[in-house]
């Protein structure tokens, strides 16, 4: 049972929501617009955030970027947008998982069961000693937080999860069915979801793919995260 907040503007659907995640024996809060949403995560705790992009009063892309400057729950954007560009876009905002609609209630079961899974997963698993240290990069599991040199990085929630998984792994080639399946929950995928969260990160690490420092791409194989050679200065 989860704690899910429902934003979806269009009454019908939005009701075949409440009434199939209710049946489905969660804990089910609605609203219709992006401040009304916004009002929610600020007072209540959930644990999934089903998030329409089509709201009356903010676009919900953008409404899912003022979500992650206030919280780290997990959101599913359900939309009517299959534009690749666009939901490369929402993932590089934050977006932990998306649903083109018309999609069947067993879709999203499986995606919240999903996003659930890799959530709990990460708090189950840390311990208060399991710090992760990479050269310069320290990555703390339970406290949700890593840096660089001493200075905070400011991850969104999948970023965070790509490179914890990857600093558990130091100098290991991670092959990308791999990453699709530990840190997306997912059995298979576009590779592109993982690319733009790699160049995201790869920025944030003050690097690029042409001259990486941590994060090392193998053409078809897959991706390590491993120290700087001594020396090698930062970029």
């Amino acid at each position: 049972m989860a704690s899910v907040l429902v934003v979806e503007d269009d009454q019908f659907v939005r009701s075949a929501l409440i009434r199939h995640l209710t049946d489905a024996a969660h804990t089910v809060r609605s609203v219709g617009t992006a401040l009304e949403a916004l009002r929610e995560v600020a007072h209540f705790r959930f644990d999934v955030v089903i998030l329409d992009l089509g709201l009356p009063d903010l676009d919900g892309s953008e409404a899912l970027k003022m979500l992650r400057g206030i919280t780290d729950v997990p959101v599913i954007i359900a939309t009517a947008r299959d534009d690749e560009t666009e939901i490369v876009r929402l993932l590089n905002a934050g977006a932990d998982d998306y649903l083109t609609k018309p999609f069947s209630v067993d879709h999203l079961s499986a995606r919240i069961a999903a996003v659930l899974r890799r959530s709990r997963s990460v708090g189950a698993e840390a311990a208060p000693s399991s710090v992760l240290r990479v050269g310069g990069l320290t990555v703390d599991p339970l406290r949700r937080q890593a840096e660089l040199d001493g200075a905070r990085l400011d991850l969104t929630r999948r970023e965070f999860d790509l490179l914890a998984f990857l600093a558990g792994r130091p100098g290991v080639v991670v092959p990308r069915k791999e990453l699709l399946a530990e840190v997306w929950q997912q059995s298979y995928g576009d590779d592109q979801t993982i690319d733009v969260h790699l160049s995201w990160l790869r920025r944030k690490l003050g690097e690029t793919a042409a001259r990486p420092r941590y994060l090392h791409t193998l053409r078809g194989v897959g991706v390590k995260l491993e120290p700087p050679m001594d020396g090698e200065p930062a970029r």
